[in-house]
């Protein structure tokens, strides 16, 4: 009951609007996580923790999409058709980049070196998935935008590496880094996560390469930024705007780090601009089938509903997980399978839905697109 109030209560502050609103943010699209199943294992039997925890699903389902994974990816979203006739849409929000492990491990992990995504896709074998990176967003249904340079958190994984940490050295030995730690030390995932408040500097460098990578490899300048697990020093909001991004996504309570230990909590709702002139988009839904056990369309469902009461656009957290099937290409079916069924639910619950990307829910609710904005 507490947590029904609780979401009620986030719904209430901030744009609001008469129609029925759909958007589908799914991350970490572009970056390597698990190298393969024969890694998992490897990095299992030493011990490391990579089936435990909300981590756990990612480790042992997530990696690079196929051309088989969007191929099937785009042939859901298009068999559902909204209001106005067009399909559903995934804004994938993704990474430019991954570590260059051989040259990294050449420099006795002195220097830190990366290589473009396109480059992993092509060690991977996977170099034909790209093209349609590009077909989905000219159809309208896959729409890139940014959630970093890389889904790493480049300095305290250098300085782990460097102490002779075993279970990273175990896990870079397997190409990955995506485990749980158990020193209880920040995790390399959260990109933009603060372990020493000195690494600031360098974090300014990366979303300013980041960007121009993400423009260089898709012809457009990204919108929309999505931190990697949430933590993001809020300086970095200005090298954002600074490159070309005018939507943030933000949590509701925001955690800020400051490094060396310190945060502060920023208060947040969905169409608040910060001082940068940039406006925050935030999540009131979640859907996330893959390995769950739960009934994550109903669920969803009902969170969507519940934006409806208070008149929000509903914003869907999902992840690139749910719909890939590199590593068990059941876990891709079953995703797709219910994700076929939510937006078939959606449709049929709300005939005048609307489905969007988080830029054109952006342009709406700034009214940078006035002939939208009603």
């Amino acid at each position: 009951m507490l947590a029904k109030l609780i979401k009620n209560f986030s719904n209430l502050p901030g744009w609001r609007s008469n129609r029925k609103i759909v958007v589908i943010e799914s991350d970490d699209w572009g970056s390597i996580r698990m190298s393969s199943n024969e890694a998992y294992k490897a990095v299992a039997a030493a011990g490391l923790s990579v089936d435990k925890g909300a981590g756990g699903r990612y480790n042992r389902y997530d990696t690079l999409a196929s051309k088989e994974d969007l191929t099937a990816l785009f042939e859901t979203l298009s068999s559902v058709k909204d209001s106005n006739n067009k399909g559903a849409k995934i804004t994938a929000v993704s990474l430019v980049s991954n570590p260059d492990f051989d040259k990294i491990k050449a420099d006795n992990f002195q220097k830190y070196h990366y290589e473009p995504f396109t480059k992993t896709l092509e060690r991977y074998n996977k170099a034909d998935a790209f093209p349609l990176w590009k077909e989905g967003r000219d159809a309208n249904i896959f729409a890139p935008e940014f959630h970093g340079r890389e889904h790493l958190n480049i300095q305290a994984w250098l300085r782990a590496l460097q102490s002779g940490d075993k279970e990273a050295l175990v896990a870079f030995d397997n190409n990955i880094w995506g485990y749980s730690r158990k020193d209880g030390k920040i995790g390399f995932q959260a990109a933009f996560d603060l372990e020493l408040a000195s690494d600031l500097a360098m974090q300014k460098e990366i979303v300013k390469d980041g960007l121009a990578l993400f423009e260089k490899l898709h012809g457009f300048k990204a919108q929309f930024f999505v931190p990697p697990n949430g933590p993001l020093n809020n300086e970095l909001e200005k090298v954002a705007a600074d490159g070309g991004i005018i939507y943030m996504s933000s949590p509701k309570v925001q955690v800020e780090p400051l490094g060396d230990g310190k945060t502060r909590k920023n208060m947040r709702h969905i169409g608040k601009k910060n001082s940068h002139g940039q406006t925050y988009i935030t999540r009131n839904a979640f859907f996330e089938p893959s390995g769950s056990g739960k009934d994550d369309v109903n669920s969803c469902l009902a969170e969507i509903a519940m934006a409806f009461k208070w008149k929000k656009p509903a914003v869907i957290s999902s992840h690139r997980v749910n719909f890939i099937g590199g590593l068990d290409v059941a876990n891709r079916d079953n995703g797709l399978k219910q994700l076929h069924k939510l937006l078939t639910a959606i449709v049929k619950r709300w005939p005048d839905v609307e489905f969007m990307t988080s830029s054109e829910l952006g342009d709406i609710i700034t009214k940078r697109d006035q002939h939208n904005a009603k």
